[in-house]
């Protein structure tokens, strides 16, 4: 029994506009960084670190400083979501507005590719978990890691 995780790369089809709204509606303003971070995050397909964006970024259009306060501010705003590959560093990947960001990857050991994974545990297995050590309300991240094709 497979479920879908949630996560449907709404990211990909928000418009700059939909994002910068968003930000608005916050009372937060939309400063020539931000916009910038929200473009270079809405056209990759995965996660990114600060400073993968801020290599994506023109040089001096903003400084790493200011990637990572933009990034806690949209990450507590819930337009991004945090993830942890395991090797220590930050990583952020847009979130739609309504979406949890919920889903997994699996992570090349080798030239670090990354693939969404569709697939999740069931309810159930979460339920039974919980149950079997007395928690409520869990949930789970989990990332996995192999070598690809093209690094075997």
């Amino acid at each position: 029994m497979k479920k879908d995780c949630a996560h449907k790369h709404t990211h990909q089809r928000q418009e700059l506009s939909t994002l910068t709204g968003r930000l608005r509606r916050e009372s937060h303003k939309i400063t020539g960084p931000r916009a910038a971070i929200l473009e270079i995050l809405r056209h990759h397909p995965h996660p990114l670190t600060n400073k993968e964006i801020h290599a994506e970024l023109r040089e001096g259009e903003c400084d790493l400083a200011t990637i990572y306060r933009a990034m806690q501010l949209l990450g507590k705003l819930g337009m991004v979501k945090r993830f942890d590959f395991g090797d220590g560093v930050a990583r952020f990947e847009l979130v739609g507005e309504g979406d949890d960001g919920h889903h997994h990857h699996l992570i090349c050991t080798q030239c670090a590719e990354v693939v969404e994974i569709a697939e999740c545990f069931p309810t159930e297995v979460e339920q039974r978990i919980a149950n079997q050590n007395g928690f409520r309300s869990v949930t789970h991240r989990l990332e996995f890691f192999g070598v690809c094709p093209d690094c075997q």
